[in-house]
């Protein structure tokens, strides 16, 4: 059973990531069309980005936490292990930058984002680095 529940884990994962990766990547497209005041490409990337939040992003988080939560059940010892603890806190703070991405997409929709694309592009490194620790500990599990 854990193998399968470890499956399904890391393909939402996967999703997750994909999603966590694109999102801002839109949002610095959707600062640089704003920029331009280019409204048709604005209203486009409103629509991609609600869908992908809605759609895509937030169910595949929900599925890792899901799954995580249910192979924590079958091998409770983890929990005991200090690579755990790092990696469940990476997942809180994943789960809080998911939420950031929530507030800015709210504010794009209404016109009122001000962050440049710049800061986007930065905003847009936070997940590869919470990436590279997780798997890292998940596959080494060094302490």
């Amino acid at each position: 059973m854990y193998l399968w529940v470890k499956a399904l884990h890391l393909m939402a994962m996967v999703t997750w990531f994909a999603a966590l990766f694109y999102l801002p990547r839109l949002y610095v497209y959707h600062a640089m069309a704003r920029d331009k005041g280019d409204e048709q490409s604005m209203a486009y990337f409103k629509t991609m980005e609600r869908k992908l939040y809605r759609g895509i992003m937030t169910p595949s988080m929900i599925l890792v936490l899901i799954f995580g939560g249910w192979m924590l059940y079958l091998v409770p010892g983890w929990l005991s292990q200090g690579w755990m603890h790092v990696k469940l806190t990476f997942i809180v703070l994943l789960i809080a930058y998911h939420h950031v991405c929530l507030i800015y997409l709210k504010q794009f929709a209404q016109d009122r984002c001000t962050k440049s694309h710049t800061f986007f592009r930065w905003f847009n490194e936070a997940p590869v680095i919470a990436l590279v620790v997780i798997i890292l500990l998940a596959v080494v599990k060094p302490f």
